[in-house]
């Protein structure tokens, strides 16, 4: 299979998912947690947890999907481990997705985070907090789930029975959901503060068309970019003093100084 080929066909999967995650009034179907008592309990609108539970919800269909298409659903074998999910083909050929989500308010979503520019990123010939290499994947893309969280605060103090539901306001609501190659939605800073996170887009309309900075220079530049890109410390610890680039402008910037070296070669 084609990486266009799986790309369509998870694009078409996707569209289906809100609808399965929504109640009719555009509530998230989840309440809460339940006990063997049927009691039933409020959660919060951590992303962490938010998060969490929509993959839980979301892999079954996933696992499906891959079977009806002639694939298999890999799942890492550690918690931390790139990607979230590995689908095969009867070929051997495996592709990436990752999970990723965040909640919007109006046109922006909170912030995005798209995995790390170091270790496995650099190194994708050797097998480093993954179970393949990065290499081996003939594709790498982004499920994006984004939402809006209620304006009423859960109460978390109480406690509600089953036949309750109808009266627990869901913490979560609105879903937006999107597939993107990564590198069409990579931004030109990383994620959070000093962290070596690659960071994504924010608009959403850009999140859903994949219409980041790179889209249009294309991947091979996302991945040269990101490749050489350290931040303040990282550049005092590879010795080079301050980091090479900042953002697109300045790389372009080290690019004409690099082309500059070799003319003098």
């Amino acid at each position: 299979m084609t990486k266009e080929k799986f790309f369509d066909l998870i694009t078409k999967e996707v569209q289906e998912y809100k609808a399965f995650l929504e109640t009719s009034n555009n509530e998230w179907i989840v309440k809460g947690f339940i006990d063997v008592d049927k009691n039933v309990y409020t959660i919060t609108n951590d992303t962490k947890v938010v998060s969490k539970i929509i993959e839980i919800l979301l892999i079954p269909k996933l696992d499906r999907f891959a079977k009806s298409h002639g694939m298999e659903l890999e799942l890492p074998s550690k918690q931390n481990f790139y990607p979230d999910l590995t689908f095969k083909d009867n070929e051997g050929h495996l592709f990436a997705v990752d999970f990723k989500s965040s909640y919007y308010d109006g046109d922006s979503v909170n912030g995005l985070t798209l995995g790390s520019y170091w270790g496995y990123f650099r190194e994708r010939d050797t097998v480093k907090s993954m179970d393949y290499t990065y290499n081996s994947y003939s594709s790498h893309t982004v499920l994006g789930m984004l939402y809006k969280q209620s304006e009423k605060d859960a109460n978390e103090r109480e406690v509600f029975g089953v036949d309750e539901l109808e009266i627990i306001h869901s913490v979560i609501e609105d879903f937006i959901f999107f597939v993107q190659p990564k590198w069409k939605i990579a931004n030109d800073i990383p994620g959070s503060g000093n962290t070596r996170n690659i960071g994504g887009i924010t608009n959403i309309k850009k999140l859903l068309s994949g219409e980041g900075p790179f889209a249009k220079l294309g991947e091979e530049v996302f991945d040269d970019y990101w490749k050489g890109y350290f931040n303040k410390d990282d550049a005092k610890t590879a010795g080079i003093g301050t980091p090479r680039y900042y953002n697109l402008r300045t790389y372009k910037k080290y690019l004409e100084q690099q082309n500059e070296l070799l003319k003098r070669l």
